[in-house]
């Protein structure tokens, strides 16, 4: 079968801070702790205004099976279970807990009992890892699978493909250990034969630490791969280090691969080493409005101005802050925005860099179409949206859209291809959403006719 070539876009890669070890910030005097950083349901809290928490104490057991449990991260007394704003600009509860000088840990923490498959899964479950590079899905339901015999590879993500984020780059240098006990409890409990590590050429210290690693370690390759942005795109980096096409709207696991970010999995191993849940994150703190760029140590719930504070503050004015990098990032409503566990940067840019340039009209040229890394055609999606019409956004594959703005990035007229992208996919589920209301309306209907018959 002939596979596609693959595309993407050349960004800059502005790592300032790859260079510079996570320093720990003070303990925060509040932090708001959410119950949606996770795909899926809500956690639901477990504790109530005036309880006194410790670290790593459950504070919110996972709302379903695609869901994850929260442990607080400081110790302190819950002041209140509220409405906060997230980056999405949606209102999220959250647990409100006010910092005490004591900063106790949770008695009686200790490793689980890992025996088997079941038992590493639970204890994934119950450790709170999601997505850390971002994605935010629940780990253990990722890892939840029926026949393990079709997971060929198991490949580690350490493209970290975004500018200025280097989160990832400091686990792989500094705990490389924990990723390769992760690797382990894999190979044990999963019955892995093969895994890879994908990471980007651009980063060579990665590239040796992990071979020195995987050359003392049976079935572990490392793969350096070409800096192309978006390479640390789940599918991109399926089809760049074990060739395989995920089928369209079908999981990794139907390419016979578990796609798992390096600091996931090293987030995995500590767990499994320490008992202690997760709590807390390494976050890039960079931008140029910020004074002293940093990897900073952060308690989840820390508010993000406390993370610039510790960074010497801003030498200019900011005019857009984002959660993650500058390709996929989500522009923050204002600095209360809390530490999510998965937020691997927070930058800030002045007004020079934030301000967009104004679009012009669409010449024609095929640059977006040629940065696709899924060989899409967003010229002709936009076309297709701006004439609401479905059945042409279904055909031209509009759902398969990462979202990871290499044609907005590649156009020379500047279009808003990537958000028009995205409001296509809305555009689709809001139809797919009509026809399930009318055919169950429908059902209905047949069934009232026969039954009044």
């Amino acid at each position: 079968m002939h596979l596609p070539k693959l595309h993407g876009a050349h960004v800059p890669h502005r790592k300032n801070t790859a260079g510079m070890r996570p320093e720990r910030m003070p303990t925060p005097k509040m932090v708001s702790i959410p119950m949606s950083m996770h795909i899926g349901a809500p956690a639901e809290p477990l504790v109530k205004p005036g309880d006194q928490v410790k670290v790593g104490q459950l504070i919110a057991k996972a709302g379903g099976f695609v869901s994850s449990p929260v442990h607080a991260s400081v110790s302190g007394k819950v002041k209140r279970i509220d409405d906060v704003l997230s980056g999405m600009g949606r209102f999220m509860k959250a647990i409100v807990i006010e910092a005490d000088p004591e900063q106790e840990t949770l008695e009686g923490l200790a490793p689980p009992v890992v025996t088997d498959y079941q038992s590493f899964v639970d204890a994934v479950r119950e450790s709170g890892v999601v997505g850390l590079g971002g994605a935010g899905f629940p780990t253990a339901v990722k890892l939840s699978v029926k026949d393990l015999s079709k997971v060929e590879a198991v490949i580690i993500n350490g493209a970290e493909c975004e500018p200025y984020v280097t989160s990832d780059t400091r686990t792989m240098l500094d705990d490389g250990d924990l990723i390769f006990e992760g690797i382990e409890l894999l190979k044990k409990y999963m019955q892995v034969k093969r895994v890879v590590i994908g990471i980007e050429k651009n980063k060579p210290q990665c590239v040796a630490e992990m071979q020195s690693r995987a050359a003392k370690t049976q079935g572990v390759e490392v793969m350096a791969l070409p800096a192309l942005y978006p390479q640390g795109g789940e599918k991109v980096l399926i089809y760049n280090t074990i060739g395989r096409v995920v089928p369209e709207g079908k999981l990794p696991l139907d390419a016979g691969a578990i796609v798992l970010n390096c600091t996931t999995l090293a987030a995995i191993a500590r767990y499994i080493k320490t008992g202690m849940p997760l709590v807390e994150k390494v976050v890039t703190v960079d931008g140029s409005a910020v004074r002293e760029p940093k990897n900073v140590i952060a308690p989840i719930g820390t508010p993000v101005s406390d993370l610039f504070e510790f960074c010497g503050g801003f030498k200019s004015e900011p005019k857009k802050v984002l959660y993650g990098g500058p390709m996929m990032g989500i522009a923050m409503p204002d600095l209360s925005c809390p530490v999510m566990k998965n937020t691997n940067a927070v930058l800030a840019f002045d007004e020079r860099d934030a301000t967009l340039p104004e679009p012009t009209a669409c010449i024609r040229c095929g640059s977006c179409v040629d940065a696709c890394p899924l060989n899409l055609m967003p010229t002709e999606i936009e076309s297709a949206y701006e004439k609401r019409d479905v059945e042409r956004l279904k055909k031209l594959k509009a759902n398969l859209c990462m979202e990871c703005g290499c044609c907005a990035y590649a156009c020379p007229a500047k279009r808003m291809l990537v958000q028009t992208n995205k409001l296509a996919k809305g555009l689709l589920a809001a139809d797919a959403a009509a026809k399930r209301a009318e055919a169950e309306r429908k059902e209905k209907e047949k069934a009232r006719k026969e039954a009044a018959k």
